[in-house]
């Protein structure tokens, strides 16, 4: 138990320099350290990851990283987008899930590791926020279908679309992420029987991380973060899929059978 504890201020570390990756390793953790039921776990991710972000953000607003009219309107267009990507996701498989998500990180560290300069971000220039909402949408139907926060997507799509520096992207992701996950974790409570003093320990070793991370953030030069943000994506993204390319091949075996059979008939 005390290896998860550690683990969980990693968590914190994570989102306090990264915006994102809460859930891609609360979900992990929580199932193959602790050994607890896979939808427990996703429940207990997303109050972890909620509480956590949003003690978080309150560091990040008191610097400044949190642009709170974006983060306004980003969210509740995200979380309809989300309500949507969810009953998107019963046509589909876990695995065919989880193989989305891994390819939806790659992509996004293409991006990220492209990405723009700095000094290319014209902070005068007016924010569109029907673009936002447009954004958020979709940012929220894909949240939905592989079942994460979402900061991995979002922190891009501030930094790419909206016009946002990296480190403001960060916080207001932060903030963006505590409304969805806590919102999503009230869902979920008449659905499994919530362990509330781990999940308070727990939610204050994250906290400790993320405190720790927000501070160490305004150390990090907007380059390195960008960096670690898409290397951090591209390792994820290729675990994902390597645990997962046995029932990529089977699943594809399976379409291929059932094609030759219906050819045959």
């Amino acid at each position: 138990m005390i290896l998860a504890y550690l683990l969980a201020t990693l968590i914190g570390l994570s989102l306090g320099l990264l915006g994102g990756g809460g859930s891609i390793l609360t979900v992990p953790i929580l199932v193959y350290v602790v050994k607890m039921d896979p939808k427990t776990s996703i429940a207990l991710s997303l109050a972890i990851v909620g509480a956590t972000s949003l003690i978080g953000s309150i560091g990040h607003y008191r610097k400044g990283n949190i642009n709170l009219k974006v983060a306004l309107i980003f969210a509740p267009f995200a979380m309809m987008g989300t309500f949507g990507g969810a009953k998107l996701s019963v046509f589909m498989s876990g695995a065919t899930q989880l193989i989305l998500f891994a390819i939806i990180m790659l992509i996004a560290s293409f991006f990220m590791f492209k990405g723009r300069k700095e000094e290319e971000i014209d902070e005068s220039k007016k924010i569109n926020y029907a673009l936002i909402a447009g954004q958020a949408i979709f940012v929220g139907i894909v949240t939905g279908i592989v079942g994460v926060g979402g900061g991995f997507i979002i922190v891009p799509a501030l930094v790419l679309l909206a016009n946002i520096r990296m480190k403001q992207a960060v916080g207001t992701s932060l903030f963006i992420i505590a409304l969805n996950s806590i919102s999503g974790f009230v869902g979920y409570l008449n659905l499994v029987e919530v362990p509330w003093s781990f999940l308070g320990t727990f939610i204050i070793f994250a906290s400790i991380g993320i405190i720790i991370g927000s501070n160490l953030i305004q150390y990090v030069s907007q380059a390195k973060l960008k960096k670690a943000f898409a290397i951090f994506l591209v390792v994820m993204g290729f675990f994902i899929l390597y645990k997962n390319k046995d029932k990529f091949y089977t699943s594809t075996q399976e379409l291929n059978n059932a094609r030759i059979e219906k050819f045959v008939s």
